[in-house]
């Protein structure tokens, strides 16, 4: 069901980190997703992010996912970003589950073994409804990630748009309290949480309600609300200098 790295570029080499663009058959189909790789002279392995996008930036062009969110960040930090990020694209129309939470899975596993990525410092990230998916994902592989950071995300649909009914973390949904059960399952991993308190796509509601789940299930639990922000609290979430330091330190 998935198979086949391609190469475009050399892994190795000298200067900054680039981003390199590669493919791999997920269920039949050939999908494109980027990875920045940081600086040939910085140790290896290197610690792996793995970012998930918004909605907007779905569709099969391998492009759009790179150009919101953690993409633009790392492209100014290329010079000395300390490390390797993969970036799926989901399909139009998908949220990150079921087959596309495989394939993400499949770009993390190929890229990590590419660019020898460390998979003990393993983190996952996203925004909108790649923060749905950062809660989705470290569900389905609960092991596998040393630290979560959602963006802007949640549990239990928004109720904000009729559009947006469908979008909820599926495994915890038939629970009686969906957030509960997610922090039951998560409590191990450490996460910092980030929204903006204006937010009207995604209420701050539902990070509110995460933060203090993982509270009470005595998991190491971060939550920073932005006063002034509204649905995109990307740019100022990834922008906090305190972040990167916490989350490389993270290990499983």
């Amino acid at each position: 069901m998935l198979s086949g790295c391609v190469s475009a570029l050399p892994a190795s080499g000298a200067g900054p980190g680039r981003f390199v663009r590669r493919e791999l058959d997920a269920n039949g189909r050939r999908v494109a997703y980027q990875v920045f790789v940081p600086a040939a002279q910085l140790p290896r392995p290197v610690p792996v992010v793995l970012f998930l996008h918004g909605s907007g930036e779905r569709g099969d062009d391998g492009e759009k996912q790179i150009h919101a969110g953690l993409g633009p960040y790392v492209r100014a930090h290329a010079a000395d970003f300390p490390a390797l990020v993969v970036f799926p694209q989901s399909p139009e129309g998908e949220s990150w589950e079921g087959d596309t939470a495989t394939m993400a899975l499949a770009t993390l596993d190929a890229a990590t073994a590419e660019f020898d990525g460390d998979r003990s410092r393993t983190s996952l990230t996203g925004m909108s409804r790649g923060g749905y998916g950062t809660w989705s994902l470290a569900l389905r592989e609960p092991t596998r990630f040393a630290a979560l950071v959602p963006v802007c995300g949640g549990i239990t649909a928004p109720g904000s748009r009729p559009d947006l009914d469908t979008l909820y973390v599926e495994s915890t949904q038939p629970a009686a309290d969906p957030y509960a059960e997610t922090a039951r399952r998560l409590r191990a991993i450490p996460s910092w949480i980030f929204h903006g308190a204006l937010d009207d796509v995604v209420p701050p509601e539902q990070s509110r309600r995460m933060h203090a789940a993982l509270r009470d299930a005595g998991a190491d639990v971060r939550y920073t609300e932005f006063p002034d922000a509204n649905h995109n609290s990307w740019d100022a979430a990834y922008r906090t200098e305190a972040l990167w330091p916490w989350l490389f330190a993270q290990r499983r």
